[in-house]
């Protein structure tokens, strides 16, 4: 490669960083900024609820005085989906939904959506064992779900904020 080659690429990379237009979300400024301790989530009243609502709080912040409010509905159902030849259930899916709704404090409805996945547990050990697996399973389902409702709200801050 002729020096005069080198020279014009290691230009093009020195001027990339000034064309990028990249803000980071929770930078001061940032489009989701305005959401850090300011979105009041309604309160747990299920062990699923309470470890939603901590997620969203260990990643939105607790609001002193908090701008909008996030009600929310789950639904989680168990599905068997390993059964032996003679019948047992080995493993189970644990399909859930949150339906959500971002409102102000007026009340009027800035965004809401639907939050779905799922998790897996093996209910082939002992019966301790494969509680503490579906309990561990609906544990890791409400922060999967917690996650898309924040990167729902953060991907649309810019519009709503």
């Amino acid at each position: 490669m002729s020096s005069f080659n080198r020279r014009f690429l290691l230009g093009l990379l020195a001027l990339a960083p000034a064309a990028c237009t990249f803000t980071p979300a929770y930078a001061p400024g940032g489009p989701a900024a305005g959401l850090q301790n300011a979105v009041r989530v309604d309160n747990p009243d299920s062990k699923n609820s309470f470890d939603l609502v901590e997620r969203l709080e260990e990643r939105l912040g607790r609001p002193q005085t908090p701008r909008f409010a996030l009600r929310y509905t789950i639904t989680t159902k168990s599905i068997g989906v390993g059964i032996t030849p003679e019948n047992a259930t080995t493993r189970y899916n644990l399909n859930g939904t949150v339906d959500w709704v971002l409102t102000d404090l007026a009340g009027t409805t800035v965004t809401q959506g639907r939050a779905q996945s799922f998790t897996s547990w093996s209910a082939t050990g002992s019966t301790v064992a494969g509680l503490s697996a579906e309990e561990d399973a609906a544990y890791r389902l409400m922060r999967i779900l917690a996650d898309q409702i924040v990167t729902r709200l953060v991907a649309s801050a810019g519009s709503i904020l």
